[in-house]
């Protein structure tokens, strides 16, 4: 063979970095990485913050922002997502009847609420993790919810510890509660946020049965729960029993209620009620308040929207204690339709986590505005200037 057959056939760097360029190409890892962001769907480019005109425009950059299993885990819902649909189609079924025209600049959207004044009858619902979303966290989303004049509830999973959430800004402050069966470490942590300063307790009742969230759903997507969420939640100890449901689940009665309330010196709220009999319930157990919630559709599949049960447990309550609700909530003429059944405040979850994911605190104050300025030309358009004068005779109701 020639010198010169040789040399053409021999290796070459080109050729040993070609070959390896192949290599790293059909690498999984490689592959995951490429489909680990989603694209923007609906623009060539990202829109600025100033150019946001409604929450979903904020969507649209969360999902461009964060990994698909971040994006997946807020935008999830329980099993077949028939109650996360089902929170969206509900407001469907709520027409707004315009009676005349009002001047917007007269307005007032201010409410007092258990012995505060709210400036807009909207509030931050607690949700978890939010570091996962922007490096600020749950501190971040204080001080853009703060700035928005909005009072801010922290989750009782947040990323971040509460006694450094409560100094990143002035803003009211509550927290959401998950029932422990060491009393003694709820004693603690019940302490813990009320020496931070917090001013309410959320306690979440309607977490019992959820067990198989979407952990499929990811896997099926190629995202799994990844390592975005092993740096804030624990791995899971083996279960006890035969019937793979945590032992953080179903153990839970209403008597817990009394068990806690000694711990706790500031209002308490219920948040998980779907029907009129709960609501009497924690009438009954003396609770301060309720929140309308099904979870945001990621607690118990094939349950109601939220919507559609604020009447009746309303009109169980009576006006003898307030009346919050969540699930579901997009855009202000979605907050004055909850308003006009009888709640007395709306609580935004996943909205003001797309607003974090965007942009930081800017993002949740810019999203919560937006909410705010929707609701105040809502009720412009149906010549109700107050929220007292909103009621049942702005709406034409059609529930399935």
């Amino acid at each position: 063979m020639s010198m010169r057959v040789k040399w053409l056939e021999s290796v070459t760097r080109r050729n040993i970095l070609r070959s390896f360029s192949s290599f790293l190409a059909g690498s999984p890892l490689l592959l995951h990485a490429q489909q680990d962001l989603l694209r923007l769907q609906d623009t060539k480019r990202v829109l600025g913050i100033d150019e946001m005109v409604s929450s979903f425009d904020f969507e649209a950059v969360f999902r461009g922002n964060v990994s698909r299993a971040v994006s997946n885990y807020t935008a999830m819902g329980v099993d077949s997502e028939f109650t996360l649909r089902r929170n969206r189609e509900a407001f469907d079924w709520v027409q707004m009847i315009s009676e005349r025209k009002g001047d917007i600049l007269s307005v007032n959207t201010s409410s007092q609420f258990l012995g505060k004044l709210l400036e807009y009858p909207i509030l931050v619902a607690p949700t978890s993790g939010h570091q996962l979303l922007h490096p600020g966290g749950e501190k971040a989303s204080y001080r853009g919810a703060t700035a928005a004049k909005t009072p801010f509830i922290v989750s009782n999973v947040s990323s971040q510890p509460i006694e450094e959430i409560s100094k990143a800004a002035n803003g009211p402050l509550w927290f959401q509660f998950y029932p422990k069966q060491d009393m003694d470490l709820s004693r603690r942590t019940l302490e813990r946020a009320q020496t931070a300063g917090c001013e309410c307790i959320v306690v979440t009742i309607d977490q019992q049965a959820s067990n198989f969230t979407r952990a499929l759903h990811d896997r099926n997507l190629g995202a799994g729960r990844g390592r975005d969420y092993t740096r804030i939640r624990r791995r899971r100890t083996p279960l006890k029993n035969p019937y793979r449901v945590r032992d953080s689940r179903l153990w839970y009665e209403w008597g817990y209620l009394d068990q806690i309330h000694p711990f706790i010196k500031v209002p308490l709220l219920a948040k998980g009620v779907l029907s009129a009999e709960d609501a009497l319930r924690c009438l009954n157990y003396g609770l301060d308040g309720i929140i309308v919630s099904n979870h945001g559709g990621r607690s118990v599949d094939y349950a109601p929207s939220s919507l559609e049960v604020l009447s009746e447990i309303v009109d169980a309550v009576d006006g003898r204690m307030p009346v919050l609700i969540d699930s579901g909530f997009r855009r202000g003429s979605d907050v004055l339709k909850a308003l006009a059944l009888g709640a007395d405040a709306v609580c935004l979850g996943r909205v003001p986590r797309w607003g974090l994911g965007s942009y930081g605190a800017q993002g949740v104050q810019r999203a919560i505005e937006i909410i705010q300025a929707e609701l105040v030309q809502s009720m412009a358009n149906l010549g109700k200037m107050d929220l007292p004068a909103l009621d049942r005779s702005v709406l034409r109701m059609d529930f399935p």
